[in-house]
């Protein structure tokens, strides 16, 4: 029989560099799927809008909601549950625009996921074997790090400042209180937003320790004055009730505690480089 020829191997053509103008075309296309994806779950939120606002937005105000619940569950002492208040649109076109914005942040939030791999596929290429070996499931951290952050404001955070809030009182012959709908969604919005960004804490201090900007001495030795400016922080998103700051101040004194930990590995591995 004939023998076959081998074909040799196709010799493999390197990567050319991208320019600066290159690089910024790829960037916007990766921004430009980022907005669209919030712009396709903003309208399917904006259709569900019943659905949204009765088992989502106004449900930590009913008693209803899972954390009232848990909490009675638990012992009589710790049982809560908010005061009757009413919700009122004080402005014309005040429900259109606050549910637009729903809309809009739901949106983003349900996205979150994608935009992350978005960005996370646009550094891939700049970086060196070992650094996208130890970025190893950094899309699936940062989103699930969010997603416990949103949770965690949604349902811990929202029902403790609006039972605070709402049944706050300077007289004994006080009215039921009352709100306007724009208010008590901005409200819901920064008990639940900045948390989820808040807890990307770790992700943040690993990035800045294998780049050589933050170590773990560092973080140990300004710990006190990070539980401080935590504390303030706590006291600038949350009512003025020691509860709720406390429930706020705890966990991310826990993910400073986590990214310490993060921060000597990923320092480590900077030193070993240099």
């Amino acid at each position: 029989m004939p023998s076959k020829e081998i074909q040799p191997a196709r010799p493999v053509e390197p990567e050319k560099d991208m320019s600066f103008l290159e690089h910024l075309e790829e960037l916007r296309w990766h921004l430009v799927r980022s907005a669209l994806s919030v712009v396709v779950f903003s309208i399917i939120v904006f259709m569900c809008k019943e659905f949204i606002f009765d088992y989502i937005i106004f449900s930590p105000k009913n008693d209803s909601f899972p954390t009232y619940k848990f909490f009675c569950s638990v012992s009589e002492r710790l049982c809560f549950s908010p005061p009757e208040f009413e919700i009122i649109p004080r402005e014309f076109g005040e429900k259109f625009f606050t549910h637009l914005k729903v809309s809009i942040w739901l949106g983003i939030i349900i996205s979150f996921p994608y935009i992350i791999w978005e960005i996370w596929r646009f550094i891939k290429p700049g970086l060196y074997p070992t650094e996208k070996k130890a970025a190893r499931g950094m899309v699936f951290i940062c989103s699930a790090l969010f997603l416990m952050g949103i949770s965690f404001g949604y349902f811990i955070i929202s029902p403790f400042a609006i039972t605070f809030l709402a049944g706050y009182s300077l007289s004994a012959n006080e009215v039921i209180s009352s709100s306007s709908l724009a208010s008590y969604v901005n409200y819901l919005t920064m008990f639940t937003f900045p948390t989820g960004i808040i807890f990307e804490l770790p992700i943040i201090i690993f990035f800045l320790s294998r780049i050589g900007l933050v170590s773990p001495a560092f973080l140990r030795k300004y710990r006190r004055h990070a539980i401080i400016l935590i504390l303030l922080l706590a006291a600038v998103f949350t009512p003025p009730e020691i509860i709720t700051q406390v429930l706020i101040a705890i966990p991310v004194f826990i993910l400073y505690e986590i990214s310490i930990v993060v921060s000597k590995r990923a320092y480590n591995k900077y030193q070993s480089k240099n």
